[in-house]
Order: C-alpha cells, then structure tokens, then sequence
C-alpha cells in the first residue's frame, strides 16, 4: 500500500470548530483496485462501529470521535473545514481520516458512491450541525475524543500514528 497522504489544516469557519491540533489526512488510492478490503483493514487496526452508506450534504462533525471514510465505490467531492474550507475529490480507494471537530459535507457524488464509516476502538460518536449551540458545546469534546492507538490503513506505524503525534507533543 502506497503512502500517498495529503494534509489540510482548517481555523474555525462559522460555526465549525475544526480542530485545533490535528490535520484531515487523505490517503489518495490507498485501496486501489482492493476497495473490498477497506472495512477488513480498518476492523484490523481497531477501527470499528462502521457503517456503509453515503455522505451528509449538510456541513456537520463529531466532536467526541475521529472518523476515517473509506470511498469503497463511486467518487465525490467534499468540502472540508466549514463554508471556506477545501474542496476536495475522493475516489474508490481513497480514505480521508477526519479529526474530532472538522466540518465535512459532500457537495456532490456519483451514483454508485459508497463509503465505509469507522471510529476508533470502535467507539460512539455524535452528530454536530454548523450551529452556534452545537459549536459552543463541543471545545472540550474536541480536545478529549481519544487518541487513536492505530492508523487506520496502516496499523501502528502509519501517517495519523506519526503526524497527529507529532502535532500533539
């Protein structure tokens, strides 16, 4: 498997708090032509609680739990990090890992788009609209969602095991 990562770092935008620490990561083609495997890494790294579906078009986070997409079919293109943020294409084989806290919202995908949705150890998240009520509950949420032990393509000597530590020291 490849590393192809790219990094996007978003300040707050409206009422999306983005997070203050850690980059989105995007693994470009990190499964190409082994889409079908995406939910089995993820599940061997601890990534769990996964689901398989679509993208929000609405712009929303999760304040309490990092979330890594896996495009299992199809493409799309997302905005990233609120109304101002990055826009972004993901195509079958890509997995964006998206920090506690950062906006995302599909702006457009192909009718065959289906993606993997997995959290660390598994773990329960919640659902943040770009509101002020939402964004004035979430800072501390976003500071303690724990820290995945796990890349979730690459195990424990992957890009979010070595980067988001790094940004976290």
């Amino acid at each position: 498997m490849a590393r192809d990562v790219t990094l996007y770092y978003f300040e707050p935008s409206g009422f999306i708090p983005n997070n203050p620490t850690f980059p989105v990561l995007h693994y470009k083609q990190v499964f190409k032509h082994n889409e079908h495997n995406i939910g089995k890494i993820f599940r061997s790294h601890n990534w769990r609680n996964s689901w398989v579906d679509g993208i929000f078009s609405y712009h929303h986070y999760h304040s309490d739990s990092h979330e890594a997409l896996g495009i299992m079919k199809g493409s799309a293109l997302l905005q990233l990090g609120g109304e101002h943020g990055s826009k972004v294409i993901l195509n079958a084989g890509d997995v964006l890992v998206i920090p506690a806290g950062t906006g995302h919202k599909k702006l457009s995908g192909t009718p065959d788009l289906q993606v993997l949705g997995a959290y660390p150890n598994g773990q329960h998240y919640n659902t943040k609209r770009d509101t002020e009520e939402d964004f004035l509950h979430s800072t501390e949420e976003i500071i303690n969602a724990p820290f995945p032990l796990k890349d979730p393509v690459f195990g424990a000597r992957g890009p979010l095991t070595e980067i988001w530590k790094r940004n976290q020291e």
